[in-house]
């Protein structure tokens, strides 16, 4: 019973604390489907990550705001996503729903693709288990996923930007993508929570294989 409560009363700060967070009232001002497009926009802005006709693939795709906010800079480029969970339509994106993990999910995307994508994008994150450890793996796990299937899918000197976790197998993970693209650097942007251990690791220009 004590621990229920306590799951009760921490459920209730984190919604009075996302009910005051100025990027979850921005977002539903201009009409983003979360507050996770702040994060894409500042990294954008930094980077230039987004052109007019690219094709971009964006991996953890529901609800569906960092495609949302592709599909406003590519214009007539195209967008294939996908995720686990079902997501509402959005213009110039193509939804596919189901596990990366899956040989024919993956196929399935790849033929979407056809000669291949300019850029992947990854906020792909666990179901947190509370056990430190746990979570940590599984991050860094969906992370390196994200990188197989990224240098599957690019074309020479596409890139990747994908969310991971400071602690155990980042400096690991790091150094693979540094094997994979000619310059990798680490991004935290504003919209992220300054509790929250997330980072952003942006591979820019695959190297030939």
């Amino acid at each position: 019973m004590a621990a229920k409560k306590r799951r009760t009363a921490s459920s209730a700060r984190w919604l009075a604390e996302h009910e005051k967070d100025p990027f979850v009232q921005r977002s539903r001002k201009q009409g983003y489907r979360s507050r996770a497009v702040y994060k894409l926009d500042e990294m954008h802005r930094k980077l230039q990550l987004l052109h007019r006709g690219m094709t971009v693939v964006d991996l953890g795709a529901a609800p569906g705001a960092w495609s949302q906010y592709a599909a406003q800079k590519i214009r007539d480029g195209r967008i294939v996503a996908v995720d686990l969970l079902d997501m509402e339509d959005l213009d110039k994106v193509d939804f596919v729903r189901g596990d990366l993990l899956d040989p024919a999910v993956r196929n399935r995307l790849k033929d979407k693709l056809g000669s291949g994508a300019d850029l992947v994008l990854s906020d792909i994150a666990p179901n947190m288990s509370g056990i430190p450890s746990v979570d940590q793996a599984r991050s860094i796990g969906l992370a390196e996923m994200a990188l197989h299937f990224a240098v599957e899918v690019l074309k020479p000197g596409g890139n990747l930007l994908v969310k991971t976790f400071q602690g155990a197998g980042l400096d690991e993970f790091r150094h693979e993508m540094q094997l994979r693209f000619r310059k990798v650097g680490v991004q935290k942007p504003e919209a992220s929570r300054s509790r929250s251990r997330e980072l952003y690791l942006y591979g820019s220009c695959l190297k030939e294989p």
